[in-house]
C-alpha cells in the first residue's frame, strides 16, 4: 500500500522517465499559490502545473483565453516560492507561442519566473517550436485532446478522439511531438483506449485528465480535489469528503492514483 510522504529529492524530467520505465505512476496537481504548493511537496506530489486554468478557478473568467503572461508569471513565482522539490510546469497563455520567436521569448520569461518546464497546447504545428525550445534547453510539456485555449474552435468542452480518424490524428501528433523532443504530454478528455495506445507508443510520460487510468500520471485541479468547483467535470473527484483536512485530501488523491483506484469507471470516457 502506498503511503504519501514528503518529497526528499528534486523531481526531474529524468526521474519521471524512470518512473514510466518502471511502471510507477506519478502525481500532478494544478495549483496557483505558495501555501498549496508547500502542502503538495509535503504530500509527495511529484509535478505541479501552474495552469492557465487559473483564469476560471481564481480570476473568474469564462475561459482560459483572457489569461496574460503577467498573470502566469505572478502565479509561477508564487508556486516556486512555496515548493522546492516538485517539478513545476508553467502554462504558456493563449497566442503567446504562435511563432517560434514568441515561444522563445515567452518561455524564457516563464522559466525565469521559476518553472522547470513550459506547457503548450497543440499538435503537429507545434513540432518545430518544441524542437527549437528543446535544443535550447527549455523542457516542454505538450497538450493534446481537449485543448481549452481552442474551446471556441472546438465548439465547447467536448471529448476528443472518439472517431477513428480523429483518434489517429491525436496519436500521430503525440508521436511527432515525442520525436521533436517533448518531455511530457497532457492528454485531456480523450477515450481511455486512445490514451492507453498513446502511452504505450511514446517515450515521454503521459499525464491524463479525463483520459482513463493507463496514463503514466494523473492531474487534477486543486479546486476539484477540494470540492470547490460548482459544476465539477465528470473526470474529477472531491477528495476532501474522504479526508479530515486539505493535506489529507491531497494525500488521499496521491494514494488513489498510485494504487490505481482513481480514476474509477465513473470518471472515464469510452
Amino acid at each position: 500500500m502506498y503511503a504519501p510522504s514528503e518529497l526528499e529529492k528534486l523531481v526531474t524530467v529524468q526521474s519521471l522517465r524512470k518512473k514510466k520505465a518502471n511502471g510507477e505512476k506519478f502525481i500532478t496537481v494544478a495549483l496557483y499559490d505558495a501555501p498549496m504548493a508547500a502542502m503538495a511537496q509535503k504530500s509527495g506530489v511529484e509535478t505541479l502545473l501552474v495552469g492557465d486554468s487559473l483564469g476560471m478557478t481564481v480570476l473568474g473568467y469564462d475561459s482560459t483565453v483572457p489569461v496574460t503572461m503577467e498573470q502566469m508569471i505572478y502565479h509561477v513565482e508564487a508556486v516556486a516560492r512555496g515548493n522546492k522539490k516538485s517539478l513545476i510546469m508553467g502554462d504558456m497563455p493563449f497566442m503567446t507561442y504562435a511563432t517560434t520567436e514568441q515561444a522563445l521569448t515567452n518561455a524564457t520569461r516563464i522559466m525565469q519566473a521559476g518553472a522547470h518546464m513550459v506547457k503548450m497546447e497543440g499538435g503537429a504545428w507545434l513540432a518545430d517550436t518544441v524542437r527549437i525550445l528543446s535544443d535550447r534547453g527549455i523542457p516542454v510539456c505538450a497538450h493534446l485532446g481537449l485543448t481549452p485555449q481552442s474551446v471556441h474552435k472546438l465548439g465547447g468542452y467536448r471529448v476528443q478522439g472518439r472517431d477513428e480518424e480523429h483518434a489517429k490524428q491525436i496519436l500521430e501528433d503525440a508521436l511527432l511531438l515525442d520525436e521533436a523532443g517533448a518531455d511530457l504530454v497532457v492528454l485531456e478528455c480523450v477515450p481511455a483506449d486512445l490514451a492507453k495506445r498513446i502511452t504505450k507508443s511514446v517515450s515521454m510520460p503521459t499525464i491524463g485528465i479525463g483520459a482513463g487510468r493507463d496514463c503514466d500520471a494523473q492531474v487534477l485541479v486543486i479546486n476539484d480535489i477540494l470540492g470547490l468547483t460548482e459544476q465539477p467535470p465528470k473526470f474529477s473527484k472531491n477528495f476532501l469528503v474522504e479526508a479530515e483536512d486539505i493535506p489529507g485530501a491531497l494525500r488521499k488523491y496521491a494514494e488513489d492514483v498510485k494504487e490505481g483506484v482513481f480514476p474509477g469507471e465513473e470518471h472515464i470516457f469510452q
